[in-house]
C-alpha cells in the first residue's frame, strides 16, 4: 500500500514538474514602445537591458519613434547596432530632413534669395492648399527607411508576424479618427507612416489613406500588444504623457488638443510592468543620444528584478546570436532591375529615368542613391517615396517611385527687418514645367533703402549623359549706401553714393561630381555710379556721374555642401573664378568736384583672378570652427578718380553687417585675406558665433588731395574685421543680436539686430 502511494505521489511530482516546466519555457513576453519623438530614443536602452539579462522579447507593438526603435528589433538588429546607428551622422541627417553631403547634389540648386517661405499654387489655387505641410524634408528619412527594411520585410514574405520578432505598429487616419494597425505589407512604409508627426513630417498615403503619426489616437499601444499577441506578460516603455488642457491664450495647447486624443498608458493586464525612463529633451532634440539611451538603460536596471522574478524564461546569447544570423541569410540581396514610376506621365517619366541613369540593368541600393538624391534634388520634384519590393519570380526587387511634380507656379515671400535701415522686402514668382527637359522661369525684386532689384531668369536642364543647363538673366540691381548709413549708431555718414547695375549675360553650365558645377558665360551692361567727393554739400549740387559700358565673359569652378544659404556650421564652399572684361569708362564732374574734363572717356580690359575657400570642422560637437580664405588678382587699371577707382575695385565682405556698407578700407585690386570662425551650439538651432578676419592688399588704395588715386607701398596697410553674435534659425530664417567691428573708421564698433535673410542678386561683375 506504501509502494502504491509513494509510486502515486511520485507520478504527481513529475506531471507537477512537467507542467511548470512546460509553462516556463512557454512563458511569451511582450514589449511595448510610446511614442515620444527623441525621447524614444530611451527605448535602446530598455532593450538593451533586458537583452543583457537574457529576458525574451517574443512581441513588439510601437507607435512613432518607438515603432523605428521596435521594428530594427524585430528586423534583426541587436542592440548595439541599433545604438551604432542612432549615434551616426546619417541618423541625424534623418531626423533633421538633411540629405547626406555625399549624395547632396549641387548642380540642380538655384541661387540663393532672402525667401522665407515659398506657396505652391495649384490652378484653382487658394490660400490653404497652398501652404507647406512639413518643416522638413522627408527625403532622406524615407530612403533610409526603405534601405533598412527592404532585406527584413522581403525574408518575412511582408508578413510582420514572420519577421525576427512579431511586430505591431500603429499609425492614424484623419478622415476615420481612427488608429490604423500595420500587421503586413511594406514595413518601411508602416514605420514612416508612424512617425509623420502633423506639420513637421510629411503624411504618407497609404492604401488611398492619408495617415499621420500614431501617437495621435494610440500613443501606447498595449491594447493591441493584448489583442494580437496575448502574451504572459507585458514590458512596456513609455516617455511620453497626455497634453495638459488647453489654454485660452495658447494656440499651440489648443491645436493640440484638438488633433491628438487621449491615451491609455495602463497595462490592459496584471501580468506586467511599465519602465519610465527619465527623459528632458526638446521633440526633436536629438543631440543628446547617449543620455537618453543611458536613461532607458538605467530605469530598466532598476526595475530588473521585478522582471526577473515574473519572468522565468531566459535567451541565451549564443541561441540569440545565431538566430539573427539565421534571419539575415534568409533576406536576399536587395539589387534592382525595375522602376515603377507613378504620378508622372510618359514624357516626365522619361526625364525621371534619364536623371536616375538606370535602364532596367541590375542596380545595388548603393548605387542607386546618387541617382535618387540627384533626382529628389531637382527643383521640379515636389516629392519622392520609393517602395521595394521583392519579385518573386526574378529574384530581384521592383522599385516603385511615387512621384509628385512641384506646383507650376511658386510665390516666395520673404526679406530682412533691422536696427539699421537696411530692412527690405522680397517677393519671387517661379513658373516650372517638366517635359523632355526642365524650364523654369524666375522673376523676383527687392525693395528697401539700401537695396532695390528686379531680375528675370529662366533655366533649361537637358538631363543628357552628361547634364547640362542654359540660363539666360537680365537684371537691374540698385544700392544707396547714404540712405542706408546710420549716423546715431555709428557717428559717421558716407558720401553721397548710388550704385546703379543694368545687365544681362548667358551662362552654361555642367556638373563635375556631386558637390560641384562648372559655368561659363558670357554678357554686358552698364553699371551707373553717382557720388560726391565731399561730406559737404547741399541739395542744389549735382552729383558726380561715372558710367561704365561693358561686356564680360567669366568662367568658374565651384563646390557647395554648406548646410545653410546664411550661418552655415557645417560642410564646405570653394570657388575659382576667372573673369575677362572691356568697357569704355565716361565720367562727368558735379557741382562739387574740382575736375577740368566734363567728359572724360577711358577705355578699360583686364582679367580678375579670384579664389574663395570656406570649411567647417567637427560637425557633431557642439563647437565648430570654420575657416575662411580669399584672394584676388587683378589687372584692372584705375578709373578717374578716388571713388570711381574704389567703387570698381573687388571687396572683401565676409560678415553680414559688412555686404551693406560700403567700406574702402576693404577694396584693392590685389588682395588676400582670410579668418576664423568659431561656433558653438547652445541649444537646437540656437548657436553663439564669433568671427575674425584680416585684410591684406598688396597695394592699398589712396586718396591724393585732388581726389585722384594713387597707391600705398607693397604690404604696408592691413585691416580688420570682427563679429560676434547670438544666431536662432528659426525654419523661416535667422534672427542675429549681435556686434561688429572695423579698425579705422571714427567709431569701429555697431549693434547690429535683424531677423532675415541679407542676400542679394548677383552682381553684374560678381
Amino acid at each position: 500500500m506504501n509502494f502504491i502511494k509513494q509510486t502515486t505521489f511520485l507520478f504527481l511530482s513529475l506531471l507537477l514538474f512537467l507542467f511548470s516546466f512546460q509553462k516556463i519555457s512557454a512563458q511569451k513576453v511582450g514589449l511595448v514602445l510610446s511614442g515620444g519623438a527623441a525621447s524614444g530614443i530611451a527605448h535602446i536602452g530598455v532593450i538593451k537591458a533586458l537583452e543583457e539579462n537574457h529576458i525574451p522579447i517574443d512581441y513588439i507593438t510601437g507607435t512613432s519613434m518607438g515603432a523605428l526603435v521596435g521594428s530594427l528589433y524585430a528586423m534583426g538588429f541587436s542592440p548595439s547596432q541599433i545604438e551604432a546607428l542612432a549615434k551616426t551622422e546619417e541618423f541625424k541627417n534623418m531626423s533633421e530632413g538633411i540629405i547626406d553631403q555625399k549624395y547632396a547634389y549641387y548642380f540642380k540648386r538655384g541661387d540663393d534669395n532672402a525667401s522665407w517661405l515659398s506657396i505652391r499654387l495649384f490652378d484653382s489655387a487658394t490660400f490653404t492648399s497652398a501652404l507647406p505641410t512639413n518643416v522638413i524634408s522627408p527625403i532622406s528619412m524615407d530612403f533610409g527607411m526603405m534601405e533598412l527594411a527592404g532585406g527584413p520585410i522581403a525574408a518575412a514574405g511582408y508578413k510582420f508576424d514572420s519577421l525576427f520578432v512579431p511586430f505591431r505598429c500603429v499609425a492614424s487616419d484623419i478622415e476615420k479618427k481612427e488608429s490604423v494597425v500595420f500587421r503586413e505589407g511594406d514595413l518601411a512604409q508602416a514605420v514612416r507612416a508612424s512617425m509623420s508627426y502633423p506639420f513637421y513630417i510629411r503624411p504618407v498615403l497609404v492604401d488611398g489613406k492619408l495617415l499621420f503619426d500614431g501617437g495621435l489616437y494610440n500613443n501606447f499601444p498595449s491594447n493591441v500588444m493584448f489583442q494580437d499577441f496575448y502574451p504572459d506578460f507585458m514590458i512596456g516603455s513609455n516617455v511620453s504623457s497626455n497634453n495638459p488642457s488647453p489654454d485660452e491664450d495658447n494656440i499651440l495647447s489648443q491645436i493640440k488638443s484638438m488633433l491628438q486624443s487621449k491615451s491609455s498608458f495602463d497595462l490592459p493586464c496584471q501580468n506586467g510592468i511599465i519602465i519610465q525612463p527619465k527623459t528632458d529633451v526638446g521633440l526633436f532634440n536629438f543631440n543628446n543620444i547617449q543620455e537618453l539611451i543611458d536613461s532607458g538603460y538605467v530605469s530598466t536596471m532598476r526595475n530588473m528584478e521585478y522582471i526577473q522574478q515574473n519572468v522565468q524564461r531566459r535567451i541565451d546569447s549564443k541561441e540569440l546570436i545565431a538566430k539573427r544570423k539565421q534571419f539575415a541569410a534568409k533576406q536576399p540581396q536587395v539589387e534592382f532591375d525595375s522602376i515603377i514610376i507613378e504620378g508622372l506621365n510618359d514624357t516626365e517619366a522619361d526625364y525621371a529615368r534619364k536623371i536616375l541613369r538606370h535602364k532596367n540593368k541590375k542596380v545595388s541600393m548603393e548605387n542607386l542613391k546618387e541617382g535618387y538624391f540627384r533626382l529628389a534634388a531637382d527643383s521640379k520634384i515636389k516629392y519622392i517615396f520609393p517602395v521595394a519590393k521583392y519579385n518573386t519570380e526574378t529574384k530581384n526587387y521592383d522599385l516603385y517611385l511615387r512621384i509628385k511634380k512641384e506646383k507650376h507656379l511658386i510665390l516666395d515671400f520673404g526679406g530682412v527687418f533691422s536696427n539699421h535701415p537696411i530692412s527690405e522686402g522680397y517677393l519671387g514668382l517661379k513658373y516650372n514645367e517638366l517635359g523632355k527637359f526642365a524650364t523654369s522661369i524666375m522673376a523676383n525684386g527687392y525693395f528697401g533703402k539700401l537695396y532695390n532689384a528686379a531680375q528675370l531668369k529662366a533655366r533649361f536642364d537637358f538631363p543628357f549623359k552628361t547634364p547640362i543647363y542654359i540660363e539666360p538673366t537680365v537684371a537691374w540691381n540698385k544700392f544707396d549706401y547714404y540712405k542706408s548709413s546710420n549716423q546715431f549708431l555709428r557717428e559717421v555718414k558716407p558720401e553721397y553714393l548710388l550704385q546703379n547695375e543694368e545687365f544681362g549675360n548667358l551662362n552654361v553650365g555642367f556638373p563635375t561630381g556631386k558637390k560641384g558645377r562648372i559655368v561659363g558665360g558670357a554678357g554686358g551692361g552698364r553699371i551707373t555710379d553717382k557720388y560726391y567727393q565731399t561730406t559737404v554739400f547741399s541739395p542744389r549740387d549735382t552729383a558726380d556721374r561715372n558710367d561704365f559700358d561693358f561686356y564680360t565673359a567669366q568662367a568658374y569652378y565651384e563646390i557647395n555642401s554648406l548646410n545653410r544659404k546664411q550661418y552655415a556650421n557645417q560642410g564646405e564652399f570653394f570657388n575659382c573664378k576667372v573673369r575677362y572684361v572691356s568697357g569704355v569708362e565716361r565720367n562727368n564732374p558735379g557741382s562739387t568736384s574740382d575736375d577740368p574734363i566734363e567728359d572724360y572717356f577711358n577705355h578699360h580690359e583686364y582679367y580678375i583672378l579670384k579664389l574663395t575657400g570656406e570649411r567647417y570642422f567637427n560637425r557633431r560637437g557642439s563647437l565648430k570652427i570654420g575657416l575662411f580664405g580669399e584672394a584676388v588678382y587683378s589687372t584692372q587699371t584705375l578709373f578717374r578718380n578716388y571713388i570711381a577707382s574704389v567703387l570698381s575695385a573687388p571687396a572683401f565682405q565676409p560678415t553680414m553687417d559688412s555686404k551693406t556698407l560700403f567700406l574702402e578700407n576693404y577694396r584693392a585690386s590685389q588682395y588676400f585675406a582670410g579668418g576664423l570662425k568659431f561656433v558653438v551650439n547652445i541649444r537646437k538651432n540656437i548657436e553663439v558665433r564669433a568671427e575674425a578676419y584680416i585684410f591684406q592688399p598688396y597695394q592699398a588704395f589712396i586718396k591724393t588731395a585732388t581726389n585722384q588715386t594713387d597707391y600705398s607701398l607693397p604690404f604696408a596697410l592691413q585691416h580688420y574685421i570682427g563679429a560676434a553674435a547670438v544666431v536662432w534659425n528659426t525654419p523661416i530664417g535667422p534672427m542675429s543680436l549681435g556686434i561688429n567691428y572695423y579698425d579705422q573708421v571714427v567709431n569701429p564698433f555697431s549693434v547690429d539686430f535683424h531677423f532675415g535673410y541679407i542676400l542679394f542678386n548677383k552682381r553684374a561683375l560678381e
